[in-house]
């Protein structure tokens, strides 16, 4: 077996088992439900409604599938569990693709008229966002790209030191200043040093704080203005890093950051401790900003590029624990 084919049943395994818990949420309960019906008629739709809803997908989110799997049914007879099934992938599915923006690239690759491709990468303390960049790092460096990390949450000594680890652990340079250093300057330092350089991809960690939006938004923006100088229309992706596992928490820092900048990338981590995996639909639909990667556990090979496809297949697998 080739190593490419080794790599995708690897992956195919990880994203397996990072969904368990959602799966058995979500799967069963409806497998149960249509079993005790076996019709999709209101009283089925309203259980799967309230399914969707405690899986975390969000209101206006399931009650688009709702409307969506009502209007499939009258056309078509569904006589079991997996018809429905498969009208519940293509659904999804389509929901989701309906977010899908940009040109699509090969898993790690950067447009070529965008050197050096920056990244700024949001989000609140605790998610994961410097645990991301990491390992967006170490998996950016394998595919062969010159990669350069900039500390610009010089908010808190912990995320500075866990960022150098980081950059250690990639074997990958990190511009850093002192605690308390002018965000935007270590920023600016980041991609002056890029351009110079020859790097291929710059990854910018911010400070998360949300008590003060306007505080937030400032610095953000300052940091925006300030790396355009030096690279035209940089940055050019803005990626928040929400935490899976808080549900309706991650809903409200999804709205909360694409009011304070331009998001227009999602990262979504720690899937594989919550059965609340539902959040990555939901979210994705209500702030129509496409899903770019999913964390199912703490390896660096764990850090997935998000496959639409494959995750609604494997949420709605039969594959027993």
């Amino acid at each position: 077996m080739g190593f490419f084919s080794i790599f995708s049943r690897e992956k195919k395994q990880t994203l397996d088992t990072g969904l368990e818990k959602t799966r058995k949420n979500v799967f069963q309960r409806i497998k149960n439900a249509f079993l005790s019906k076996n019709t999709i008629d209101d009283d089925f739709l309203d259980e799967l409604e309230e399914i969707f809803m405690t899986s975390d997908i969000g209101t206006e989110t399931s009650l688009k599938i709702i409307d969506r799997i009502r209007e499939r049914a009258k056309k078509d007879r569904y006589s079991g569990s997996d018809e429905l099934n498969e009208l519940l992938r293509d659904e999804i599915t389509k929901l989701l693709a309906e977010n899908e923006s940009g040109v699509n690239l090969p898993d790690f690759e950067t447009p070529a008229d965008k050197k050096p491709y920056v990244i700024m990468v949001v989000g609140v303390n605790g998610v994961g966002k410097t645990t991301t960049i990491g390992k967006l790092a170490a998996q950016y460096k394998n595919a062969g790209k010159k990669v350069l990390l900039g500390a610009a949450d010089t908010f808190r000594a912990a995320a500075i030191e866990q960022l150098d680890e980081w950059g250690k652990r990639a074997d990958v340079s990190v511009i850093k200043q002192k605690l308390g250093s002018d965000a935007a300057a270590v920023a600016f330092d980041t991609v002056s040093s890029a351009a110079a350089n020859d790097i291929d991809v710059v990854l910018i960690d911010t400070a998360g704080r949300l008590h003060n939006k306007k505080g937030l938004m400032d610095e953000l923006s300052k940091i925006k203005r300030v790396m355009e100088k030096v690279v035209p229309g940089a940055p050019h992706e803005v990626m928040l890093v929400l935490d899976g596992s808080t549900g309706q928490n991650a809903f409200e820092q999804a709205r909360q950051f694409s009011e304070a900048t331009q998001v227009n990338s999602l990262a979504i981590t720690k899937l594989d401790g919550t059965a609340k995996g539902g959040v990555v639909i939901g979210i994705s639909d209500q702030f129509n900003i496409p899903v770019k990667y999913i964390g199912l556990g703490e390896k660096i090979s764990d850090l997935q590029v998000f496959n639409k496809r494959e995750f609604v297949d494997s949420l709605f697998s039969d594959r027993k624990a």
